[in-house]
């Protein structure tokens, strides 16, 4: 999920987004022409910038609060419940602050995430500014009136910087990172989660990456995790495609999204003895003493387990979208009811997502998995991946069927979008390889 939200379609006034970053000289003209109308109010201007950045840090102090506790144990507490701890650029930047601050404080000797609320950790990135410019102004189609083929906003660039940037900073923390996945950990919420060293779930955790659904794609790195998944990345492709839901401590831990099962009753427990803990020159093995003290195993067998002969006949990396529609269908006719129930629920999480993106969600999760295991390949790093989804993310954020699944799923909520092209056989498969195409020079990630 995005925080584009608020970002596409900014006040006439001023646009809040400029006054983070002076990175690129687009984003300060811009910023120019829209407070002040001469030099002589340079001042003024400048002051407003301040004031603006100011109040944007301090209301991300309050979302994204940092401690560092007296043994060394620094906590990041996501507090945003009514929002379902939904991430926005602010946040993201407080969130990498404190990362960056205490990867090189001595006295730091781990990270632990958690939420204030147990029913989310993190639901995603926050879209519901977009949704509210949407319906105040339905009949404008806001992508087109601004943007041309590729994404020249400075705030939508801002957005998938900080956080693509992000994950590549959590993914590479030396440190121990440590992030109790409890309640609702979707989009975004994977995306500081899934590329952690440690990831606690809960019989409360709930995963999925329904971004078809919203015409976009799943991103934050999910092809790289599901890459690394059993089937050879089908488990991955069938999870990225249809959106399905992972409610089952067995299956996450089967797929990799967690490494430990902690009952969400023994939460509290689990953070006390880790703020007790006496830390030595070794703080991973300190860690892992911990856990493992914690950790519990499911009460149930994987069902992604049993299904996976099924996930890897439909999902294979060699599969177009509408070859792994065709096997399903056959699956969907089988006298086993597990596997036949399985097939339709992932043909109807399949008719969900804008084809478009179905497309290009299959092209670059196959390409992830194909990778995975040759170090001499481009796409077997995970700053590599996000290179390309960097790419993909300006690209595709841009494509009228984002306007359209907003639309559809968070603003007339009519669950009936109208996506262009409309099916899978209208694709234009060139369209989709031209969004995994370089950016400028000086126009890629830098990670």
């Amino acid at each position: 999920m995005r925080s584009l939200l608020s970002r596409i379609h900014p006040p006439a006034a001023i646009s809040t987004a400029s006054f983070l970053t002076n990175s690129s000289a687009t984003t300060a003209a811009a910023s120019s022409k829209t407070l002040a109308p001469s030099g002589a109010a340079a001042p003024l201007r400048l002051g407003l910038v301040r004031r603006f950045a100011a109040m944007a840090a301090t209301a991300a102090e309050e979302l994204v609060k940092g401690r560092v506790h007296p043994n060394g144990v620094a906590v990041i507490t996501l507090d945003r419940p009514k929002a379902l701890n939904a991430m926005n650029l602010e946040m993201d930047v407080r969130y990498k602050a404190l990362l960056d601050e205490w990867e090189t404080n001595p006295s730091v000797k781990c990270i632990l995430v958690e939420s204030s609320s147990p029913r989310a950790f993190s639901a995603g990135m926050d879209i519901k500014g977009v949704a509210a410019e949407i319906q105040k102004d339905k009949s404008t189609p806001l992508v087109q009136k601004r943007l041309a083929n590729d994404c020249t906003m400075p705030e939508i660039i801002e957005v998938f910087t900080a956080e693509y940037s992000l994950i590549c900073k959590i993914h590479e923390y030396a440190k121990p990172y440590i992030c109790l996945m409890d309640g609702v950990t979707m989009g975004f919420g994977i995306g500081l989660s899934g590329h952690g060293r440690y990831r606690i779930i809960t019989e409360r955790t709930l995963l999925a990456m329904p971004e078809n659904g919203i015409g976009l794609f799943p991103d934050v790195g999910f092809a790289y995790i599901g890459a690394k998944a059993p089937g050879g990345g089908a488990v991955g492709t069938y999870l990225g495609i249809t959106g399905k839901r992972i409610s089952s401590p067995a299956d996450a831990l089967f797929i990799g999204l967690g490494t430990h099962y902690v009952p969400s009753g023994n939460l509290g427990s689990l953070k006390e003895s880790l703020l007790n803990a006496n830390f030595t020159d070794d703080p991973h093995r300190d860690v892992e003493s911990v856990l493992t003290g914690y950790k519990k195993e499911p009460e149930s067998e994987p069902q992604l387990k049993k299904l996976l002969p099924n996930i890897v006949s439909c999902f294979s990396p060699d599969k177009s979208v509408a070859e792994s529609v065709e096997e399903l269908k056959k699956c969907s006719q089988s006298g086993d009811a597990t596997v036949a129930e399985w097939a339709n629920d992932a043909l109807a999480g399949i008719k969900k997502g804008a084809p478009f993106s179905l497309c290009l969600t299959q092209k670059h999760f196959s390409q992830v998995a194909s990778a995975y295991g040759n170090s001499e390949h481009y796409l077997s790093k995970l700053a590599s991946v996000m290179k390309v989804e960097y790419r993909i993310a300006l690209r595709s954020s841009v494509r009228n069927d984002f306007v359209e699944g907003v639309r559809a799923v968070l603003v007339d909520k009519d669950q009936n979008p109208k996506w262009n092209p409309a099916t899978l056989e209208e694709v234009n498969m060139a369209e989709v390889e031209s969004v995994f195409e370089p950016l400028g020079a000086d126009s890629e990630l830098s990670v």
